[in-house]
């Protein structure tokens, strides 16, 4: 079984493209799966898989650009697979349209690792057989995707994004809520583009995200002092590019991410391949800077 949420959209939920902003859609997907717990679990198992959970992984795909409109976007939820203790849900954001082979013009797919977390000590437990139970109504299993791997990292200048917390980041058990961290790595990777870019002559190219994975290690706390964030160029293609990056507190990897990006045609709303100019100052970044 699936569950079906429909999301309201707002305004501001827009980017400067028109389109609804990458870091929205995973706004979109938590929405959906409190939804879904929430509708069809009991009671007391529907607070715990909901309030009770802390995310492990976010593997998103963009597939067409979302712009606004009043009616809601539809997300249709599953799980895809139950382990003693974790769960994955996968997720598809579309709307129904007729004009496209098989009814339905897909926005988004992805998939997101959960596991039971005990906040008092702050550490993860097992499944209950209720909540088990409850998971098992919507599993519909599938093979799991091979995971990326991140070469060693790449603590640079040129790439140093502070990330400053807000309060109004942090959920209620004082942990910065996963959607954020979707946020964090935007801000360092535009940063980083700009800084890459700044000497240059012509327009910046405009890039849309087509894949991000986020891999959540140890939770992200507030705090006055910035944690810091390193990003990197890790793959520069014809009309593409690959950005890592991940979060420190000192030696302490927090977290890490990974972002394809592809180079955008506001016109054609297609494709296109960066000037040359901006694809030497790229390809000149996929070197390691000179201790």
């Amino acid at each position: 079984m699936r569950h079906v949420y429909e999301c309201p959209m707002r305004w501001a939920d827009m980017d400067l493209l028109g389109h609804v902003n990458n870091v929205v859609y995973v706004d979109y997907l938590q929405e959906a799966r409190v939804d879904m717990l929430r509708t069809h679990g009991p009671a007391a198992t529907s607070a715990e898989l909901t309030d009770g959970v802390v995310v492990v992984r976010h593997e998103v795909t963009y597939r067409a650009p979302l712009t606004f409109r009043f009616a809601p976007v539809r997300i249709e939820c599953w799980v895809t697979e139950i382990r003693a203790a974790s769960f994955t849900m996968a997720y598809e954001i579309f709307h129904e349209d007729p004009e496209v082979e098989g009814g339905r013009r897909v926005y988004l797919r992805a998939t997101t690792l959960l596991t039971p977390y005990v906040f008092a000590t702050e550490r993860p437990r097992r499944l209950t057989d209720v909540e088990r139970d409850t998971l098992a109504h919507f599993l519909e299993p599938e093979e799991r995707r091979p995971r990326y791997s991140i070469d060693p990292a790449r603590h640079e200048k040129v790439g140093h994004y502070p990330v400053h917390v807000r309060f109004s980041d942090v959920d209620v058990y004082g942990h910065v809520n996963n959607v954020k961290y979707f946020e964090y790595f935007q801000e360092a990777r535009i940063l980083l583009n700009a800084r890459l870019w700044r000497d240059l002559d012509g327009p910046t190219p405009e890039v849309v995200v087509a894949q991000t994975d986020v891999d959540y290690k140890v939770p992200i706390l507030f705090r006055p002092e910035p944690y810091d964030a390193w990003t990197w160029i890790s793959r520069v293609g014809e009309r593409s590019l690959t950005i890592d990056s991940e979060i420190c507190d000192g030696d302490l990897v927090l977290s890490r991410c990974r972002v394809v990006l592809v180079f955008f045609d506001r016109e054609t709303q297609g494709s296109t391949e960066p000037s040359p100019e901006h694809r030497a100052a790229l390809e000149a970044a996929l070197q390691p800077a000179p201790a």
